[in-house]
């Protein structure tokens, strides 16, 4: 088989894997600085999302007398690079289920409810259990919310009905879809794939869904008889160049219907029907007997109220942060730093840029607190492992210039379809994540 590694490659993998544990086969971020600083600044950050505990662990380890204070009410913490496996088959549920509190640090304040208001000049946070909290520096970590209601008719409710599944929901939501998507590559029919025109995590996880699809129907002889859609919201599959074209030809190789610039706004559960703009300000109307509902994502409504979105844009209608993309520092508040999803940064909704932000907001915030400067900046560096089959996947790496930065050149080539790539997504990647949160990656 043209895609199988040649036994050298799976040595050197496997060699690296069994040497440091899954972790040494993932790129790493900085590890936390082991000098700390006294200090008795008082630290909010919102969220205990991967950002918001990776921060919080590294912090407390870097900062000593600091009061640091995290905010959120979930004592669920989910593995969200997950859901993709769950919505495959290939995993269960709990397989991304955690708590909150064993990845939190000793020592830091978990307030167990949301925040309800941030005021930036004030330096000021009050939250949903009552607590009014001031600091001298805040990081706002919370992640963003999935607007099922931007699609007229679509709500949370309905994943499982009607053949509508959603990946992105949650893990339970993921493991119903996969119900869902078993039964349609049982049976063939319409599959209906999209994605919103909006910021999104994750953005490689609509097309790494419409693959797995396309593989299952194949795997059970079903794909005669299997229509695949897949409704870009723009012009392009990907953001970056070199890999739209590829992700392009794969699809125009595996017989899918593309549709550029076309977004659902609606959704006829009864008739089994998605409505979508086009380009030209018309409407369209699709059928289906399956679909991967993704809602457009947006920034939560105490972020949107803040004051610290961007003012203008798409950026500032869907209230991302407004950071320096370099610094992750808020351009108008220089106290406030954001991390992970809800940054307003060209790139990096993924837990991996997360991975990269949250040592740049350490150092910036660091050298802050003691009064110096840093050049420690975040590049933009995103990853994507896009499974193309199961058992297959690209590991795609790239920054806000669209360059591909391979971690491993000579190893694993970033357009190819390999078992290696297929591996570190399965295997390595959630190792990596679980350091990460502890502070150590």
């Amino acid at each position: 088989m043209t895609n199988q590694p040649d036994f050298d490659t799976r040595r050197r993998l496997l060699g690296l894997m069994a040497a440091g544990g899954a972790i040494a086969a993932l790129p790493q971020g900085e590890p936390a600085a082991a000098q700390t600083t006294q200090t008795s600044a008082r630290i909010v950050i919102l969220g205990a999302g991967a950002a918001g505990t990776a921060l919080a662990n590294r912090l407390s380890n870097r900062l000593e007398g600091a009061e640091i204070t995290i905010v959120d009410p979930r004592v669920r913490h989910l593995y969200q690079p997950g859901f993709t496996l769950i919505a495959a088959g290939l995993r269960p549920a709990n397989y991304s289920v955690s708590t909150t509190a064993e990845w939190l640090p000793s020592g830091i304040n978990w307030i167990e409810g949301s925040a309800t208001s941030i005021d930036p000049e004030a330096q000021r946070v009050t939250t949903s259990t009552g607590d009014t909290l001031d600091y001298d520096y805040l990081v706002v970590a919370t992640g963003l919310e999935l607007h099922y209601e931007g699609i007229e008719g679509m709500s949370r409710d309905l994943i499982g009905q009607n053949g509508i599944g959603s990946v992105y929901a949650g893990p339970e939501e993921a493991e119903i879809t996969w119900g869902l998507m078993d039964q349609f590559t049982d049976e063939g029919g319409a599959g209906l794939f999209t994605r919103p025109n909006t910021g999104m995590k994750c953005a490689g996880a609509p097309l790494k869904y419409t693959f797995l699809t396309d593989d299952y129907a194949r795997r059970k002889g079903t794909r005669g008889q299997t229509e695949i859609i897949y409704c870009a919201h723009s012009g392009s599959l990907f953001g970056v160049p070199i890999v739209n074209e590829k992700v392009r030809m794969l699809y125009e190789d595996r017989g899918f219907e593309t549709r550029y610039n076309r977004v659902m706004t609606a959704i006829d559960p009864s008739r089994k029907v998605a409505t979508f703009s086009t380009e030209n300000g018309g409407s369209e109307e699709i059928a289906f007997d399956f679909t991967n509902v993704i809602p457009p994502m947006r920034a939560p409504q105490v972020v949107r109220d803040s004051g610290l979105s961007w003012q203008t844009g798409a950026s500032g209608e869907q209230g991302w942060i407004e950071v320096d993309q370099y610094t992750l520092r808020h351009a108008r508040y220089d106290t406030v730093f954001a991390a992970g999803d809800v940054a307003g940064v060209p790139k990096g909704k993924t837990a991996a840029s997360a991975k990269w932000q949250v040592p740049v907001v350490e150092d910036q915030l660091v050298a802050q607190i003691a009064g110096d400067t840093t050049d420690h900046i975040y590049n933009g560096y995103t990853s994507c492992p896009l499974i193309t089959r199961v058992g297959r996947a690209m590991l795609i790496e790239f920054d806000y210039n669209n360059n591909l930065v391979p971690s491993f050149p000579g190893l694993i080539a970033p357009l190819e379809e390999l078992w290696v790539s297929w591996l570190i997504k399965e295997i390595g990647l959630k190792a990596t994540y679980n350091a990460m949160l502890r502070g150590r990656a």
